[in-house]
């Protein structure tokens, strides 16, 4: 079983930037495909960026150029660095995590709040 936590959401003003972070226990060897998903309010969940097997990183168009999924895979962690945050950024960020092929994610954090005021 694979567990997933995220950290780093917060509160910050327009045009400012966040780094989020997933751990993956035991081991992010376990995953094929990573991705991070964002909610926002009265809104269904989101798949924001896609980061796979061999490192390869796609984006919804709406994020494409602002942020940047990378993973780690000696400390077991996958980020989102966030930049030029807009208010539309605002909503829980999720971390989702695929043991099969076809990117069908099996594992889910919790989710970390972002906040982003004008």
């Amino acid at each position: 079983q694979v567990q997933l936590v995220e950290s780093g959401g917060a509160s910050v003003q327009a045009g400012g930037s966040l780094r989020l972070s997933c751990k993956v226990s035991p081991s992010i060897w376990l995953v094929r495909c990573m991705a991070w998903f964002h909610q926002a309010p009265g809104k269904e969940r989101e798949e924001v960026a896609r980061i796979d097997l061999d490192g390869r990183t796609t984006y919804t168009d709406s994020v494409q150029g602002r942020f940047t999924a990378s993973k780690n895979s000696r400390q077991n962690f996958m980020s989102l660095q966030m930049i030029k945050l807009q208010p539309g950024d605002s909503g829980m960020y999720y971390c989702a995590a695929g043991a099969r092929a076809g990117c069908l994610y099996d594992f889910w954090g919790q989710g970390t709040q972002v906040n982003v005021s004008t």
